[in-house]
């Protein structure tokens, strides 16, 4: 009933519509034809009619990749690639098709874009192992995403994909030509477009093969968890990580990838327990920056522990786009209108950097509530000039009102120096 008998492949409108509904959950900018969501849902029937009758016959061609470069925080330039939402919508039919015959086999310490799994999941994971190994081995893949082999890549596919038109696809998506932002075309050999859709499976498949299931084989001994192209292996000895490290850059040769020696590093996890020292003793795992700090035990005694907390480079990233907002110049708002704009933010940081450590994450938010000093300041003539007593007044709102703004419900409450706010 889907579909008339002649097209060659067997492809359910139903599930074009259930990519369609993921896409548009999804959001996400427009592609090469500045096509965005509401534009492609202002024709929905006809633009996943065309989706389907072209998957369906076998002549969908996907349009080049939008290619912007977004600067790291390390430094540095990533490129994104942004296809259109068409061709989101195809992608994702394709991703719907493969990842159930896939996401069975990937490995339990594989946590990236995967149902069921977070990047809390592989933080508390790699906090538990670096309580009970010595030494971790921070891995940094280079430009995985960019370098990634076709050859290797579509052997993986072939071995699960069960329909043709699934490996079909993925190989065209795979040579897409890229464009830039001057609009110029340029060829790829190699190198899944980072942002597409398909991508995050392709990664999780390729490394399945690649990394972890050859970790799993010839070092059982050395757990790790792996969020696509970031690892954190664990080892007893120091000797033991950096036998490890070399057959890893080894492994990743021979499956067509670099390991960047810069940036991958030997750490120790000190502790109070843990003596002597080492060049490394902190690292870096999606976002959460691991190192001694102080923790209190169940009889109240504090003592050193290795642990998480919201990065420096991730707090700094808060800071920076706190001043984006402006708060001190929007005088026409009101506190509550301001909470209301802002309190999705912040509350997205607070879920994700405070579920470890969060009162790490208090000095990164500080700053607003000097900001909203200033603005009381600026909006109110009996507080003009009189921080101090902007910074009293604001108090009593939050002690009255703690839940008002996200970051005052984790205990960031306004302080004032003779600096000012901070």
């Amino acid at each position: 009933m889907d579909q008339p008998g002649s097209k060659p492949y067997c492809i359910s409108k139903h599930l074009v519509l259930e990519a369609w509904e993921r896409v548009k959950a999804n959001k996400g900018a427009a592609g090469v034809d500045e096509e965005t969501i509401q534009d492609f849902e202002g024709n929905l029937r006809g633009n996943l009619y065309r989706i389907w009758n072209r998957m369906s016959s076998g002549s969908y061609l996907p349009p080049p990749v939008r290619t912007v470069q977004i600067e790291k925080t390390g430094g540095g330039v990533r490129k994104l690639g942004i296809p259109t939402v068409s061709d989101r919508v195809a992608q994702m039919v394709v991703k719907m098709q493969l990842e159930p015959a896939v996401e069975p086999l990937f490995h339990a310490d594989s946590y990236g874009y995967r149902p069921f799994k977070s990047a809390h999941d592989a933080v508390g994971r790699c906090r538990q192992r670096c309580w009970r190994y010595d030494w971790a081995l921070d891995l940094d893949i280079k430009g995985f995403f960019d370098n990634l082999p076709w050859d290797l890549m579509m052997k993986a596919v072939c071995k699960h994909a069960k329909d043709p038109w699934v490996v079909l696809y993925i190989e065209r998506w795979l040579k897409a030509p890229s464009q830039d932002e001057q609009g110029n075309l340029g060829p790829r050999n190699k190198g899944t477009p980072q942002g597409s859709v398909i991508s995050p499976l392709l990664s999780n498949l390729f490394l399945h093969y690649g990394l972890d299931q050859w970790m799993a084989k010839h070092h059982q001994d050395a757990p790790f968890e792996r969020y696509a192209d970031d690892a954190i292996a664990h080892c007893r000895t120091r000797e033991r990580a950096e036998r490890l490290r070399d057959a890893i850059v080894a492994r990743l040769a021979e499956c067509g990838l670099e390991i960047n020696l810069q940036k991958t590093k030997v750490v120790y996890c000190k502790d109070d327990d843990r003596r002597g020292s080492h060049e490394h003793e902190k690292f870096t795992f999606l976002g959460y920056e691991f190192r001694p700090r102080r923790a209190k035990n169940y009889k109240g005694k504090f003592f050193i522990s290795f642990l998480p907390a919201i990065s420096n480079k991730a707090a700094k990233k808060i800071r920076q786009e706190i001043r984006t907002w402006s708060v001190q110049k929007r005088s026409d708002k009101s506190i509550t209108d301001l909470a209301n704009m802002f309190n999705p933010v912040i509350r997205g940081w607070v879920h994700y950097y405070g579920k470890y450590y969060r009162s790490a994450l208090y000095p990164a938010l500080r700053p607003l509530d000097k900001t909203l000093v200033w603005w009381a300041c600026r909006k109110y003539k009996k507080l003009r000039r009189h921080q101090r007593r902007a910074a009293r007044w604001l108090q009593q709102i939050a002690e009255r009102d703690p839940k008002l703004w996200a970051h005052w419900a984790i205990g960031a409450k306004v302080k004032i120096s003779m600096g000012g706010a901070v």
